[in-house]
This record gives structure tokens, C-alpha cells and sequence, in this order.
């Protein structure tokens, strides 16, 4: 009696496990690529909110900063020489301002009163608000921390002389993360916030670039 040899086609067998090894060798790159990807989109997501964060909070500094300078009667061309109602706690007086009544408001930068606070603080010292946002006169001078993560730039500060032409750095702040300047006739002042913030971490070792946020802005007495 013959033999009968049941053929089988290539198909009916399956994959081999060279081919599984190689499809899941595969998928496995995808998803570290899908995967990297992910991540480079968070940590960018990071510091883009961190930047508008950062300038939203330098905004509103240098905007207070602008509401004490117009409402104030003179600005000191050398504040170092001043007394702050606070004190002056080691760090470097930038701005004195005398307001009527014989007040005034008084900026300082430098080491931070506590360690809630990042890197170096801009501090103010001065009456309070009231509900109204007006000056109060019946509470004594507060000094309190208006903005943190302040940071010594690189060189000097050269932008002082592009927006005041003629005006003179007050008590070398040019170097330091709060910057002034001072034109004593037409009592303007020139100022300028430097922050530097390091890298957003990855989760897997890398780091994303340090970023550095300045704002700069001008003010004189009204």
C-alpha cells in the first residue's frame, strides 16, 4: 500500500521565532521613540508655563515698583547713604524713595529672610495698601519679599544707558538680579529684573537648558 505525505503549505505553519524575536524588537523601538517624544513635549510644556509664570510675576514687580516711583516726591541718587525704616538686613539698597509726610519706600536685593524663598529676594520696604490700593498711614513700614529667584547676571547690566541716556547706576547695581539707574535731573529711573531658573529633569537623566528671564522698565516721579 502507498504511503500518502500530507504536504503543508509555509502559511499554516506560523512564524518562526526569529520572526516574533525581530516584531517585538520592533515594537519595542516604537514605543521608546512614541515614548521620548512624550516627554520632550512635557518637559517643553514645562518651561513654557514656567516662562509665562515667571514673566507674568516680573510684570507685576516692576509694576509696583512703577506705581511707588510715580507717586513718590524723590528718588535718591545714592541710596547706600539712606536709612531704611526696616533696616537694610546685609542686603544692597537699589532704590529709596521720599514720599510726603516724611516716608518713604526703600528696595533692597539680597539674601532671603527665610529659606521658603529662592535665590535672592527684591525686598520693599514701606507703608502697606490699603483696601482702596492707596498708601496706608496708619500702620507702620512693612518690609516684605515682592519677588524671588533673583540672580547676579553674567556682565553688567547694559540696557540702563539704551533706556535713560545720561543716567547714572545707583549704588552698582548693575551687576545684581534688581537693577537701577538714576538721570537726577529728570529724576527717571531705568530698572531692570534678572531671574535664572535651572533645568526641568526628564525622568530618565537628561535636562532641559537654564533658562534666564529679564523685564526691564521705567518710571519718575509724577
Amino acid at each position: 500500500m502507498a504511503s500518502v505525505q500530507a504536504s503543508h503549505n509555509r502559511s499554516d505553519a506560523g512564524f518562526s521565532l526569529v520572526e516574533l524575536l525581530l516584531a517585538a524588537s520592533l515594537g519595542l523601538a516604537l514605543c521608546g521613540l512614541m515614548l521620548q517624544g512624550l516627554l520632550s513635549d512635557g518637559i517643553h510644556s514645562q518651561r513654557l508655563s514656567r516662562l509665562y509664570r515667571e514673566r507674568a510675576n516680573q510684570r507685576r514687580t516692576l509694576e509696583l515698583v512703577r506705581s511707588d516711583v510715580e507717586r513718590a516726591m524723590a528718588v535718591s541718587a545714592h541710596p547706600e547713604m539712606e536709612s531704611s525704616a526696616c533696616g537694610w538686613a546685609g542686603r544692597k539698597p537699589v532704590l529709596h524713595l521720599a514720599l510726603d509726610g516724611g516716608r518713604s519706600i526703600s528696595y533692597s536685593v539680597g539674601a532671603a529672610p527665610s529659606g521658603i524663598w529662592r535665590g535672592q529676594v527684591l525686598m520693599r520696604c514701606g507703608p502697606a495698601f490699603d483696601l482702596y490700593g492707596q498708601l496706608s498711614t496708619s500702620v507702620s513700614p512693612q518690609n516684605r519679599v515682592v519677588i524671588d529667584g533673583l540672580a547676579k547676571p553674567d556682565g553688567v547690566w547694559n540696557g540702563c544707558q539704551m533706556l535713560v541716556p545720561g543716567a547714572e547706576e545707583l549704588n552698582g547695581s548693575g551687576r545684581e538680579g534688581f537693577a537701577a539707574c538714576l538721570d537726577p535731573v529728570r529724576q527717571l529711573v531705568a530698572m531692570r529684573l534678572f531671574q535664572v531658573f535651572g533645568p526641568v529633569p526628564s525622568g530618565g537623566g537628561d535636562s532641559a537648558a537654564v533658562q534666564r528671564i529679564s523685564a526691564e522698565a521705567t518710571a519718575a516721579p509724577g
